[in-house]
């Protein structure tokens, strides 16, 4: 296992133990709880870097609703 690796789909359910539907599910933002799954997208490929994965897992192991406000803080820029 390395950082740089490149995770499909099919992969990122067998490690979540989930379906892959699931997973598009969580990539789209569709799950509720958790924030969205970064995926790089390929026309209608999706995959998912190694180090993207284990970084939304830790933020979404315990703090559902801390990783929903952080996610939040990242994506709004603070000029003001």
């Amino acid at each position: 296992m390395t950082w740089n690796e490149i995770l499909t789909v099919t992969e990122v359910a067998v490690e979540l133990r989930c379906s892959k539907a699931h997973v598009y599910n969580a990539i789209a933002g569709k799950v509720r709880g958790v924030t969205p799954l970064p995926a790089i997208s390929m026309g209608r490929r999706r995959l998912v870097r190694r180090a993207a994965l284990e970084k939304w897992k830790s933020a979404n192991e315990n703090h559902g609703l801390d990783a929903k406000i952080l996610y939040r803080q990242q994506l709004t820029p603070l000029d003001a």
